[in-house]
Formats: C-alpha cells, sequence, structure tokens
C-alpha cells in the first residue's frame, strides 16, 4: 500500500501542478483575445471610405452584368 499511496500522491501534485499550468495558458489566450476555449475572438476590420467605394462599384458591375445575361 505504501507504493499505490505514494503514486497517488505523485499524481495529486501532478493535477495540481497541471492546474495552475493550464490556469496560465487560459490568462495568456485570453489576453490574445481567445474566446471560450475554441475561438478567437474576430475584431471588425475597418475599410477606408474610397475601399468601400470600389467594393459597391464592382459590386454594381456584377449586378448589372448579370442582368444583362438574363435580359
Amino acid at each position: 500500500m505504501t507504493g499505490l499511496s505514494k503514486v497517488v500522491t505523485s499524481l495529486r501534485h501532478e493535477y495540481s501542478r497541471l492546474e495552475k499550468e493550464m490556469h496560465k495558458v487560459e490568462r495568456a489566450l485570453d489576453a490574445l483575445g481567445h474566446v471560450n476555449g475554441n475561438r478567437f475572438r474576430r475584431t471588425k476590420r475597418v475599410l477606408s471610405k474610397a475601399a468601400r467605394e470600389r467594393i459597391a462599384e464592382a459590386q454594381r458591375r456584377r449586378w448589372a452584368k448579370a442582368r444583362k445575361q438574363a435580359a
């Protein structure tokens, strides 16, 4: 039984050490924007007015092309 109790004590010590390590990892991931243990929080992208206008114009051209092909 002495050997078994040493193993149990050793496992409890290791478990405690791993919990502390996991806490450190969680804090690091939170600092990087990690959420719910499996996904990163995305920041909203900011586009310039000119970029939005280019995208809108390109979409208008695609719509015009689609309407032209449908007619």
